[in-house]
């Protein structure tokens, strides 16, 4: 059975984005991860966990903790963000970047999301400090391939049900996928600055959608690269 963490992003006092007609992204994030999770969970091969199933704040650190600890294949972190002009609009969906963002918008939403707290460190058990550092590179470069192959199967699902912002997968150096041992994407479904689209992500059907193109996404990438006993890394903090 292959675990899946889904990451509604923002919560609690941190209410994220908020669209001009006062929706705010961490209710939209929220509907459409419980709509995720419930479909997820109707499949006897696929398990789904929440890192927040409430309004209350988790620390980005601990969103990636709660993912190690049930020993998750993959983390998708569900956002509804905002740009600084109003007629930026379509889905996107990220992947961490060890170098520089792919675009100026993906940059400034990384930026923009890191500023809530740091990602604490991973154990990897080994006491020099060079080996250290070189098998967790290994690491995270294997897991960001991987990364790569899911975001490019969840963005082709996107793209049935909603205009893509980017035709390809971008990179960025968001916090919140720095697991160096899960496979993990950002996506953001639109553009909640955008009128049109907050109209849509308030809409239940919509989020429905939403969530059903994710999971065909995520069944997509399995049929290609099934889930795999993996050696986990202790995580701190």
């Amino acid at each position: 059975m292959a675990t899946i963490a889904i990451d509604p992003g923002h919560g609690g006092e941190d209410p994220g984005a908020v669209g001009k007609a006062g929706t705010f992204e961490k209710n939209v994030t929220l509907a459409i991860g419980r709509r995720l999770k419930a479909k997820i969970d109707a499949d006897p091969l696929l398990r789904g966990m929440l890192t927040r199933d409430g309004d209350f704040f988790v620390p980005l650190g601990q969103r990636v903790a709660k993912a190690r600890a049930v020993q998750a294949d993959l983390f998708v972190s569900i956002h509804a963000d905002a740009f600084i002009k109003p007629d930026a609009r379509g889905s996107s969906v990220f992947v961490l970047s060890d170098k520089g963002a792919s675009s100026t918008a993906a940059r400034w939403l990384a930026q923009k999301e890191n500023a809530a707290d740091l990602v604490g460190g991973v154990n990897l058990g080994v006491k020099d400090a060079l080996l250290a550092r070189t098998l967790l590179d290994l690491s995270q470069t294997a897991t960001m391939q991987d990364s790569a192959k899911l975001g490019r199967a969840v963005l082709g699902e996107l793209g049935g049900i909603n205009q893509l912002h980017k035709g390809q997968v971008e990179q960025a150096g968001f916090a919140v996928l720095k697991a160096p041992d899960i496979p993990s994407i950002l996506v953001e479904t639109a553009f909640i600055s955008n009128p049109e689209e907050e109209l849509r992500l308030k809409d239940e059907a919509y989020q429905d959608k939403m969530a059903e193109a994710i999971l065909r996404g995520i069944k997509r990438y399995f049929a290609k690269n099934p889930p795999v006993q993996r050696n986990t890394v202790a995580f701190i903090g």
